[in-house]
């Protein structure tokens, strides 16, 4: 089985540095380029080939928003991974829109590190738990009083569930991430289908658009 090959953006060589170590003991995963902002980023995309860019936020010359539009645009199979300190929300909405698939912070380990470039590579999502706690904390709050909301009767674990519908996690990944189990997830899930009035997960994702979950 081939390694996934990984591409490094981050505008200082002592980060850059420090995860090329760390990355360099994981097995099944090689660096294979380094780049210091977005405008190298997007270059690098094209000449180095990687599976699984992992990009920074704020650098110079483009910034890590900008340039994963620009990567998703010339290739939608692109597959970027945020690797930031940024856990709010606006941040996090932008790289998700601009088609980033995952979000992790800097203070993550090891070993989340390499379950995210895994999982994206395998065109997954993946957020460090901070990231996903941001995400139902703002969605929640903004909808506690929503009409529409309230008139389905959606519980707050239902809407927990139609906001990691929405971003495409499975059964499997949503229990863990409420740690809940897959079958209990599949209820709620049936029970949001019921309420709803739709017919399959994209009658779901269409609601929580149509009603601002998804920003």
């Amino acid at each position: 089985m081939d390694n996934i090959k990984v591409l490094l953006v981050d505008d200082h060589q002592i980060i850059r540095d420090g995860i090329r170590s760390l990355l360099s003991y994981a097995e099944g995963i090689e660096v294979v380029g380094e780049c210091s902002d977005g405008l190298e980023a997007i270059s690098c995309a094209v000449s180095d080939k990687p599976d699984v860019i992992l990009m920074d936020i704020n650098m110079p010359k483009i910034n890590g928003i900008d340039a994963t539009k620009k990567i998703i645009t010339d290739n939608p199979d692109s597959k970027i991974l945020v690797l930031t300190v940024h856990d709010e929300l606006a941040y996090i909405s932008k790289m998700l829109h601009a088609g980033s698939l995952g979000y992790v912070l800097k203070t993550t380990n090891k070993a989340e590190l390499i379950t995210a470039i895994k999982s994206v590579s395998k065109g997954e999502k993946y957020f460090s738990p901070e990231v996903t706690e941001t995400m139902l904390s703002r969605f929640i709050d903004s909808h506690k009083s929503d009409s529409d909301a309230e008139e389905k009767e959606l519980t707050i674990r239902e809407i927990e569930v139609l906001v990691l519908i929405s971003t495409e996690l499975t059964n499997a990944e949503i229990g863990d991430k409420l740690f809940i189990s897959t079958r209990t997830v599949d209820a709620h899930r049936r029970s949001l289908l019921s309420k709803l009035g739709a017919r399959n997960t994209a009658g779901l994702v269409a609601y929580a658009i149509k009603n601002k979950f998804l920003e």
